[in-house]
């Protein structure tokens, strides 16, 4: 009985140190491809003018565009010459938008009231209030 847990525990120690292998060559190619589809996509950038799309399946690939050295990680690279071009520069969000204009509401009533010597404590404090909500909007948005 012992012989068969003896070899049953040598042969799980083989399969851990053939898939230790395994991933460390699987890795490998993963770098090696990579740098390749690196190569590929700036070679029809620079031909063609227009940027190699990745397939739908690759969604994972995050790049910051610009000039990066010869040695970054590959991974970077090919989102970067696989990456769609900036969308446009998108439309402000509604709520920023409302939020902005009740703040220069509040602040010609302000204006209006210091000049005509009133009390400006409510707007000082409504003021407040909507730079604070125009401060969390932006955070969110």
């Amino acid at each position: 009985m012992s012989d068969v847990i003896a070899e049953y525990q040598r042969w799980k120690q083989q399969g851990g140190d053939l898939r230790a292998k395994a991933r460390v060559a699987m890795e490998s190619r993963f770098r090696e491809l990579l740098t390749e589809a690196v190569k590929v996509a700036e070679e029809y950038h620079a031909d063609f003018g227009a940027t190699l799309k990745p397939p739908v399946i690759v969604t994972s690939f995050r790049f910051k565009s610009g000039k990066a050295k010869k040695s970054a990680a590959p991974a970077a690279k090919k989102a970067a010459a696989s990456a769609p071009p900036p969308p446009p520069p998108a439309k402000p969000d509604p709520k920023v938008t409302a939020l902005q204009k009740k703040l220069a509401t509040a602040r010609k009533k302000l204006d209006a009231a210091k000049a005509a010597g009133q009390t400006t404590r409510d707007l000082d404090d409504r003021i407040y209030e909507i730079e604070d909500e125009l401060r969390l909007a932006m955070d969110a948005g």
